[in-house]
Protein backbone atom coordinates (compact mmCIF):
# COMPACT_ATOMS: atom_id res chain seq x y z
CA UNK A 1 0.00 0.00 0.00
CA UNK A 2 1.06 3.52 -0.41
CA UNK A 3 -0.05 7.25 -0.22
CA UNK A 4 1.38 8.06 -3.86
CA UNK A 5 -1.49 7.14 -5.73
CA UNK A 6 -4.54 8.91 -3.69
CA UNK A 7 -1.93 12.01 -2.97
CA UNK A 8 -1.65 12.54 -7.06
CA UNK A 9 -5.57 12.15 -7.45
CA UNK A 10 -6.29 14.58 -4.86
CA UNK A 11 -3.41 17.59 -6.19
CA UNK A 12 -4.46 16.63 -10.24
CA UNK A 13 -5.69 19.45 -12.06
CA UNK A 14 -9.57 18.68 -14.07
CA UNK A 15 -11.02 16.58 -11.18
CA UNK A 16 -13.01 19.17 -9.62
CA UNK A 17 -15.96 16.86 -9.91
CA UNK A 18 -14.06 14.16 -7.22
CA UNK A 19 -14.01 13.40 -3.71
CA UNK A 20 -11.09 11.07 -2.40
CA UNK A 21 -12.42 9.34 0.97
CA UNK A 22 -11.36 6.08 2.78
CA UNK A 23 -13.34 3.95 -0.03
CA UNK A 24 -11.44 5.50 -2.47
CA UNK A 25 -12.32 8.41 -5.82
CA UNK A 26 -15.86 8.83 -5.92
CA UNK A 27 -18.07 11.56 -7.94
CA UNK A 28 -21.74 11.66 -7.61
CA UNK A 29 -23.98 13.93 -10.41
CA UNK A 30 -27.21 15.13 -10.44
CA UNK A 31 -30.35 13.89 -12.74
CA UNK A 32 -33.66 14.68 -13.20
CA UNK A 33 -35.48 11.10 -13.18
CA UNK A 34 -34.21 7.35 -13.36
CA UNK A 35 -34.42 7.72 -16.92
CA UNK A 36 -31.97 10.01 -17.32
CA UNK A 37 -29.34 8.62 -14.82
CA UNK A 38 -30.07 5.41 -16.52
CA UNK A 39 -29.06 6.87 -20.06
CA UNK A 40 -25.83 8.45 -18.37
CA UNK A 41 -25.03 5.23 -16.28
CA UNK A 42 -24.89 3.29 -19.63
CA UNK A 43 -22.79 6.08 -21.59
CA UNK A 44 -20.11 5.76 -18.43
CA UNK A 45 -20.11 2.36 -18.23
CA UNK A 46 -18.79 2.38 -21.90
CA UNK A 47 -15.67 3.94 -21.02
CA UNK A 48 -12.77 1.58 -21.76
CA UNK A 49 -10.77 0.65 -18.36
CA UNK A 50 -13.12 0.91 -16.07
CA UNK A 51 -12.15 -2.09 -14.28
CA UNK A 52 -13.58 -4.55 -12.29
CA UNK A 53 -14.09 -2.70 -8.79
CA UNK A 54 -16.01 0.30 -10.58
CA UNK A 55 -19.41 1.02 -9.32
CA UNK A 56 -22.75 2.84 -11.09
CA UNK A 57 -24.99 3.68 -8.57
CA UNK A 58 -28.40 5.10 -9.88
CA UNK A 59 -31.04 6.77 -8.24
CA UNK A 60 -33.82 9.33 -9.27
CA UNK A 61 -31.24 12.12 -8.32
CA UNK A 62 -28.09 11.32 -8.84
CA UNK A 63 -25.73 8.75 -10.50
CA UNK A 64 -22.77 8.28 -8.54
CA UNK A 65 -19.05 6.28 -10.02
CA UNK A 66 -17.01 4.78 -7.31
CA UNK A 67 -13.61 4.13 -9.50
CA UNK A 68 -12.69 1.51 -6.39
CA UNK A 69 -13.25 0.48 -3.19
CA UNK A 70 -10.21 1.35 -1.56
CA UNK A 71 -8.13 4.97 -1.19
CA UNK A 72 -5.21 3.03 -1.17
CA UNK A 73 -6.09 0.99 -4.83
CA UNK A 74 -5.78 4.36 -6.41
CA UNK A 75 -3.15 4.26 -9.29
CA UNK A 76 -1.90 6.71 -11.62
CA UNK A 77 -4.25 5.68 -14.45
CA UNK A 78 -7.49 6.67 -12.36
CA UNK A 79 -6.40 10.56 -12.92
CA UNK A 80 -7.36 10.09 -16.89
CA UNK A 81 -10.39 7.62 -16.31
CA UNK A 82 -11.82 10.52 -13.69
CA UNK A 83 -11.41 13.08 -16.42
CA UNK A 84 -12.86 10.75 -19.17
CA UNK A 85 -16.17 10.23 -16.38
CA UNK A 86 -16.27 14.23 -16.08
CA UNK A 87 -16.35 14.59 -19.84
CA UNK A 88 -19.28 12.58 -20.50
CA UNK A 89 -20.99 13.86 -17.51
CA UNK A 90 -20.61 17.25 -19.38
CA UNK A 91 -21.80 15.98 -22.49
CA UNK A 92 -24.79 14.96 -20.18
CA UNK A 93 -25.24 18.31 -19.04
CA UNK A 94 -25.25 16.59 -15.79
CA UNK A 95 -23.92 18.71 -12.61
CA UNK A 96 -21.42 17.19 -9.91
CA UNK A 97 -22.50 17.04 -6.97
CA UNK A 98 -19.14 16.58 -4.38
CA UNK A 99 -21.07 17.39 -1.06
CA UNK A 100 -23.69 14.63 -1.96
CA UNK A 101 -20.09 12.17 -1.73
CA UNK A 102 -19.89 10.13 1.49
CA UNK A 103 -18.61 6.75 3.16
CA UNK A 104 -20.20 5.95 6.47
CA UNK A 105 -18.28 3.13 7.86
CA UNK A 106 -19.37 0.72 11.26
CA UNK A 107 -15.98 0.85 13.57
CA UNK A 108 -16.30 -2.36 16.18
CA UNK A 109 -13.71 -2.72 18.67
CA UNK A 110 -12.31 -5.16 20.37
CA UNK A 111 -8.96 -6.48 21.76
CA UNK A 112 -7.35 -8.10 19.55
CA UNK A 113 -7.92 -12.15 20.46
CA UNK A 114 -11.68 -11.10 20.53
CA UNK A 115 -11.72 -9.41 17.25
CA UNK A 116 -14.69 -11.83 14.97
CA UNK A 117 -14.06 -10.58 11.93
CA UNK A 118 -15.06 -13.81 10.25
CA UNK A 119 -18.67 -13.64 12.25
CA UNK A 120 -19.22 -10.24 11.20
CA UNK A 121 -18.96 -10.98 7.40
CA UNK A 122 -20.98 -14.07 7.62
CA UNK A 123 -24.25 -12.31 9.31
CA UNK A 124 -23.90 -9.87 6.91
CA UNK A 125 -23.14 -11.67 3.90
CA UNK A 126 -19.96 -9.56 3.04
CA UNK A 127 -17.02 -9.91 1.21
CA UNK A 128 -13.32 -9.23 2.37
CA UNK A 129 -11.46 -6.37 0.94
CA UNK A 130 -8.48 -5.79 3.27
CA UNK A 131 -7.72 -8.30 6.30
CA UNK A 132 -9.41 -5.80 8.94
CA UNK A 133 -12.61 -5.19 6.93
CA UNK A 134 -16.28 -6.40 5.33
CA UNK A 135 -17.63 -5.10 2.36
CA UNK A 136 -20.81 -4.87 0.80
CA UNK A 137 -20.61 -6.91 -2.28
CA UNK A 138 -23.22 -4.73 -4.29
CA UNK A 139 -21.13 -1.16 -3.19
CA UNK A 140 -24.60 0.05 -1.23
CA UNK A 141 -24.51 -0.52 2.58
CA UNK A 142 -21.46 0.92 4.66
CA UNK A 143 -18.37 -0.96 5.40
CA UNK A 144 -17.36 -2.77 8.48
CA UNK A 145 -13.86 -1.98 9.90
CA UNK A 146 -12.26 -4.15 12.90
CA UNK A 147 -10.44 -1.59 14.79
CA UNK A 148 -7.84 -2.95 17.87
CA UNK A 149 -9.32 -1.39 21.55
CA UNK A 150 -7.00 0.25 22.96
CA UNK A 151 -5.55 -2.30 25.76
CA UNK A 152 -5.50 0.53 28.66
CA UNK A 153 -9.48 0.59 28.99
CA UNK A 154 -11.63 -1.58 30.68
CA UNK A 155 -14.30 -2.16 27.72
CA UNK A 156 -13.94 -5.75 25.38
CA UNK A 157 -15.77 -4.17 22.81
CA UNK A 158 -17.32 -0.91 21.08
CA UNK A 159 -18.63 0.19 18.34
CA UNK A 160 -18.92 3.84 16.57
CA UNK A 161 -19.83 5.25 12.96
CA UNK A 162 -17.45 6.81 11.07
CA UNK A 163 -18.39 9.31 8.26
CA UNK A 164 -15.98 10.65 5.64
CA UNK A 165 -16.78 13.57 3.77
CA UNK A 166 -14.66 15.95 2.18
CA UNK A 167 -12.54 18.60 3.35
CA UNK A 168 -14.48 21.47 1.39
CA UNK A 169 -17.89 20.01 3.14
CA UNK A 170 -17.00 18.83 6.56
CA UNK A 171 -17.35 21.70 8.37
CA UNK A 172 -20.61 22.02 7.00
CA UNK A 173 -21.21 18.05 8.25
CA UNK A 174 -20.05 19.14 11.69
CA UNK A 175 -21.85 22.39 12.10
CA UNK A 176 -25.29 20.62 10.92
CA UNK A 177 -24.75 18.22 13.53
CA UNK A 178 -24.00 20.55 16.07
CA UNK A 179 -26.97 22.40 15.36
CA UNK A 180 -29.17 19.43 15.57
CA UNK A 181 -28.26 18.56 19.22
CA UNK A 182 -24.41 17.27 18.93
CA UNK A 183 -21.77 17.83 21.53
CA UNK A 184 -18.00 18.25 19.90
CA UNK A 185 -16.13 15.10 22.77
CA UNK A 186 -12.59 15.51 20.41
CA UNK A 187 -11.42 17.53 18.06
CA UNK A 188 -8.42 17.25 16.08
CA UNK A 189 -8.43 20.19 13.38
CA UNK A 190 -5.28 18.97 11.84
CA UNK A 191 -6.76 16.29 10.40
CA UNK A 192 -9.97 17.17 9.88
CA UNK A 193 -11.24 15.10 12.45
CA UNK A 194 -13.96 15.28 14.93
CA UNK A 195 -15.60 13.23 17.40
CA UNK A 196 -19.15 14.07 17.99
CA UNK A 197 -21.68 13.03 20.69
CA UNK A 198 -25.76 12.72 20.81
CA UNK A 199 -27.56 13.76 23.45
CA UNK A 200 -27.22 10.09 24.73
CA UNK A 201 -23.33 9.48 24.62
CA UNK A 202 -23.55 7.58 21.35
CA UNK A 203 -20.55 8.63 19.39
CA UNK A 204 -19.74 9.16 15.66
CA UNK A 205 -16.28 10.34 13.94
CA UNK A 206 -16.70 12.72 11.10
CA UNK A 207 -13.49 13.04 8.73
CA UNK A 208 -11.71 14.40 5.91
CA UNK A 209 -9.68 12.23 5.79
CA UNK A 210 -7.63 11.31 3.60
CA UNK A 211 -7.75 14.49 1.84
CA UNK A 212 -8.44 16.24 4.99
CA UNK A 213 -5.13 15.81 6.05
CA UNK A 214 -3.56 17.88 3.41
CA UNK A 215 -2.55 21.53 4.01
CA UNK A 216 -5.10 24.19 3.36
Amino acid sequence: MSEEGWREFVTAEGLGDWVVLHGGAAAAYRVESLEEGGRLAAALAAVPRLGARTFLTISPHHVTVRLNRDVWGLEAEHVELARAVSEIAREFAAVADPAAVQEVQLAIAAHPEDIDLRFWRAVLGYAPLADDNAIDPLGHSSTVWMQDLDPAKPLRHAMHIDVSVSRNHVHQRVEAALAAGGRVVEEATALGSWILADRAGNKVCVTAWPDGSEPG
